[in-house]
């Protein structure tokens, strides 16, 4: 059930947005709902990753010599019935997730259809997935050109982890637009809007703690990345105990530690919005050649196969 909390800071969230182009007409998730979502989409990977292992784990286990006389070989060996059924739809859920997430980005008719951060979202689903089953599908033996593929798609994977981490520092719109300055600096005066309205009669008070923890920040130099993060933890802590000594409902308190929080972590994206900026583009060149090899020799091994009349089920 969503607190006061996350229900306040949505609607701060959507009062800082609502510039946004067609913003009212974009369907989106409540902060409860996109948790069930990304927990439902993990859950997924984790219990289909466990089965997996669960129903083949004494094949692969058995030496790459002796899995001809496995009872399961027929069905688990990459060309049988289960291995060949899980490259397809590896091989699918790979497609979907990297097309449908271009094609959201490109055409402008699908701007209305989720907001751009949920696509992503279910584009890593898709190919987190899909590569575990293709994984299976091999049935943990590389070789030849498939190898130089599989390996390409361990790259793309890795590198689409370190890709979310890099697109995460940079702030955005609910949307998934990337924030300039100038807006940022919009969302910050919402921010203080917001604490005023939250104070009520002990917000000049409220300010002046706001003021005082903003300017401390700012007076001390950057120790880098984790050490910004735990400082600032502690600078928002001195702030929630400053609150307390005031005359504020505890739901008001908890409300404008969160913005407090929101404000130092606006902090620390503008601190690195140039490099994050920076590291995203060089991560664009890094990540579309693994993409793009591991597409073309996917449809290289899927032609051979057709070749060869491997057919799975049709």
């Amino acid at each position: 059930m969503a607190t006061a909390q996350d229900f306040s800071i949505q609607l701060l969230i959507l009062f800082s947005l609502a510039k946004a182009k067609n913003f009212s007409h974009t369907f989106f998730m409540n902060k409860t709902a996109h948790s069930i979502y990304l927990a439902s989409l993990t859950a997924i990977v984790i219990v289909v990753t466990v089965y997996l292992f669960y129903y083949g784990g004494s094949y692969y286990n058995t030496s790459m010599e002796e899995r001809f006389y496995h009872p399961d070989h027929k069905a688990l060996k990459p060309s049988g019935i289960y291995g060949h059924g899980l490259g397809i739809v590896g091989t699918l859920l790979i497609l979907v997730g990297v097309f449908g997430y271009m094609a959201r980005k490109r055409y402008r008719s699908l701007s209305r259809l989720g907001v751009l951060k949920h696509w992503l979202e279910f584009h890593i689903f898709l190919c987190t997935l899909g590569p575990i089953m293709i994984l299976f599908h091999t049935s943990f033996k590389f070789g030849g050109i498939v190898s130089i593929s599989f390996w390409s798609m361990v790259a793309v994977v890795a590198s689409g982890v370190v890709g979310r981490f890099i697109y995460l520092q940079i702030p955005r719109t609910i949307h998934g637009r990337e924030l300039s300055l100038a807006e940022i600096g919009e969302m910050q005066e919402d921010l203080t809007e917001k604490i005023k309205q939250e104070s009520g009669p002990q917000a000049a008070l409220v300010l002046e703690a706001w003021h005082a923890v903003t300017d401390e920040r700012k007076s001390h130099d950057n120790p880098g990345f984790f050490k910004t993060y735990f400082r600032d933890q502690q600078l928002r802590k001195k702030f929630s105990n400053g609150l307390n000594a005031m005359q504020l409902p505890g739901a008001n308190k908890r409300v404008i530690s969160a913005l407090m929080g929101m404000e130092l972590g606006i902090q620390r994206k503008i601190e690195r919005l140039m490099l994050m900026q920076r590291l995203f583009r060089y991560w664009h060149i890094a990540h579309l050649p693994f993409a793009l090899i591991m597409l073309i020799i996917m449809v290289i091994h899927v032609g051979v196969t057709l070749a060869f009349g491997y057919k799975w089920i049709f």
